[in-house]
């Protein structure tokens, strides 16, 4: 089994926040990998990481980063694979992050999530993933009408809570 999805975070420190995105990739039955690497710190072995990556199989990378930010970018000029940064709140609220991220220059996109939304990113890599395997669009599927059903679910359970003045 090999990787389709690699998971890379700056620090050990962003793996509560990533993690949701592993769950829900090892939900969806989608190889993946986690590494740390450092924009900063080991920018060698980030470079050497994303221009061999597709090489290795992966198809769609969920960089995270906090502070700088400079990881999702960094590995984005590496690589033609979609690359989707998670902007970690690591400092000013995490806003720092999401800016440093989403602000790319012209021919380096990164496609951005929310500040900490790791599963939302997890998501777009199973989306991007879907267009090519039936198999994980129907998970994809399945999985977008279980929102659905809750809500439906919390719908009829508000029905049942009773207010003098509730009108539904």
């Amino acid at each position: 089994m090999k990787a389709k999805v690699s998971i890379i975070m700056g620090s050990t420190s962003d793996w509560p926040v990533m993690e949701k995105a592993a769950k829900l990739l090892d939900e969806m039955e989608i190889p993946f990998e986690i590494n740390a690497l450092s924009a900063h710190r080991t920018p060698e072995a980030v470079e050497d990481f994303a221009k061999n990556a597709e090489n290795n199989g992966i198809k769609v990378i969920i960089a995270a980063a906090g502070m700088a930010a400079h990881l999702p970018g960094v590995i984005a000029a590496s690589t033609a694979l979609p690359v989707i940064g998670v902007p970690i709140k690591a400092s000013l609220d995490g806003m720092d992050s999401l800016l440093a991220i989403v602000q790319m220059p012209p021919g380096i996109p990164v496609a951005t999530v929310g500040i900490n939304a790791s599963l939302n990113a997890a998501l777009l890599a199973v989306q991007i993933l879907a267009g090519s395997d039936e198999k994980i669009a129907a998970k994809f599927k399945e999985y977008k009408n279980n929102l659905k059903t809750k809500i439906e679910k919390a719908n009829e359970e508000f029905a049942k809570i009773e207010f003098k003045y509730k009108v539904n």
